[in-house]
Formats: C-alpha cells, structure tokens, sequence
C-alpha cells in the first residue's frame, strides 16, 4: 500500500536528482577511457553486491523473494537499454542539453498511460507534448553543432525513461525497494556477461594499465546508480509519481552546474529556453495528472 510522506518522498526524489547528475558526469568521463561494456558491468555488479548484503542483513534469504520476476527482469532490462543510451549519448552532447531532453520522460508517461488506459489525450495535452517537443528542437536547434544523429538518441531514451518509470511506479507497490535494486543489478550483469567474456583478453590487459583515479571513479558511479535508483523506488512507494514529477527537473540545474564545474560547459540562451520550456509543459502534464487522478477518486 502507498504511504503517503511528502516530505521525504520530495527530499528523496531531489537527492536522486543531484546523484544521478553525479553519474552522467562520472560515465561521461569515463567513456574516453574505457570501453562502455566494462563500465557497465561494472556499475550493475556494484549495485547487485550492495543489494545482495543490503537484502541479507534487512531481511535474509526471505528478501530475495519476488512474485513478479518477469517484471524485475523487465525493468532491468529497461535500464540496461537506458544505460546504453545515455552512455552514447553523453559522449556526443553537454551534459545539461542531454538531461533537459531526457526530462521529456514525464510527457511520455502521460501518453504511455494514456494508451495503456484507452483515455484520450485532448487537446491539451497534445499542445503540452508539442510545445515540449518545440522545446526539444529548440536545445538541439538543427543546423547547430548540437544537430546530428547521436542527438536523436536521447529522445529515444526518453521514452525508455517512461516505460521504465511506469514499471518502477508498479513495482514499488508490489516488491521492496531493496528487492527490486537487487534484480535490476542482476539483470544487468546477466545481459552483459557474455560480452564481457568475449572481450576478456582486452578488459584484462585494460585492468593492468587501469589507474587507480578510474577505479575508484568506477566505484563511485555505481554507488551513485544504485543509491539514486533505490532513491527513485523509495519516493514512488511514499508519494504519486505525477507529483514527484516537477522536483525531477532540479536534475537539468544540477547538470548545468556539474557540467560547468566540471567539463567548462555553459548551456546558451536558446538552451536555457528550450530547457524553460520542456520543464515547464512537463509541469504542466504533471500537475494535470494528479488533477485527474484526484478527481477520478472522488467519484
């Protein structure tokens, strides 16, 4: 059952904001120096350890028990394919325009529902969703340096994104937090093992000459996955996603500023736009989600 805890779910949702700002920037650096199948790995087999004796100490062998496997691998699955995404994505594009594009997750949660639960969108929300894509177009602005097809990327990880968060919101009532990050790690080291075998010979000669800054770089970014997501599990099970919504978009202020601490990149004026308005119809969508959702409970 929802609990129902504004307050921690809000602090939870912003704090798994700034941590998976931390991520893209700690995966954005690491893609000149290491293959994206090693750091993957290594940030899915991260979080199933932590998850593995996070689950035994809490709650035992007993914890790792789940009615919805297909589900968890489902999700785990999904993320797998998010991971991917950003990863080529960030290699290409600042990080503050690639999270102000991804943040047209909440946009698409609103269409994907709306599909799922045969209700028609109206008119305005499908003027939200253009002005959102307008938005979009404006932070990549064809014929810029931006425009390219590594730029079409991050617009299908949005609708990833959506897809994953709707199966996040379902899971966080029917499984623990605990017991869904598990899964989703295990999933992940699962889907790319097999790669890893295959290039073994190369990932170890790699190991040698790894230093030990991108180790511990490593290390870091899958702590950071792993608190963020379970993070992102907490917050749906304490409060309605379409609520939380809005507090998402203090990841593009925390990107805009890592991306400048970091990489000396400061979006533009037509970016900062594009940003402003992608946030603010995504808002919008949100705050007319739980609007209906309020009024479809009082009948």
């Amino acid at each position: 059952m929802k609990q129902t805890n504004p307050a921690s779910a809000i602090t939870m949702i912003t704090l798994a904001a700034l941590l998976f700002s931390l991520m893209d920037a700690g995966t954005k650096y690491l893609g000149a120096l290491l293959p994206m199948v090693l750091i993957l790995w290594c940030r899915y087999a991260i979080q199933t350890l932590v998850m593995a004796g996070t689950v035994l100490i809490n709650r035992g062998l007993a914890g790792f028990r789940t009615g919805h496997l297909r589900v968890q691998f489902l999700r785990g699955t999904m993320l797998i394919m998010l991971s991917v995404l950003t990863f080529y994505s960030l290699q290409y594009l600042p990080l503050a325009e690639f999270t102000a594009i991804i943040m047209l997750s909440p946009i698409f949660v609103t269409v994907l529902t709306s599909r799922l639960s045969q209700r028609p969108l109206g008119p305005l929300r499908w003027l939200l969703i253009l002005t959102a894509f307008a938005g979009t177009m404006t932070v990549i602005r064809p014929g810029s340096a931006l425009f390219n097809i590594v730029a079409l990327l991050p617009l299908v990880a949005t609708v990833v994104s959506a897809a994953y968060n709707l199966v996040t919101s379902r899971l966080a009532l029917l499984d623990n937090p605990h017991t869904t990050q598990f899964y989703t790690g295990l999933t992940g080291v699962a889907l790319l093992s097999p790669l890893i075998a295959l290039q073994a010979g190369q990932l170890q000669e790699l190991g040698i000459r790894l230093e030990t800054s991108s180790l511990l770089l490593l290390l870091a970014v899958g702590l950071l996955g792993t608190v963020a997501h379970l993070l992102l599990v907490m917050a749906f099970r304490r409060m309605h996603p379409a609520a939380l919504m809005p507090f998402t978009y203090t990841q593009i202020a925390f990107a805009a500023l890592i991306g400048w601490i970091f990489f000396r990149h400061s979006p533009d004026f037509w970016a900062w736009l594009g940003m402003g308005v992608i946030a603010a119809s995504s808002c919008m969508s949100a705050w007319l989600d739980m609007h209906e959702s309020r009024r479809l409970s009082k009948k």
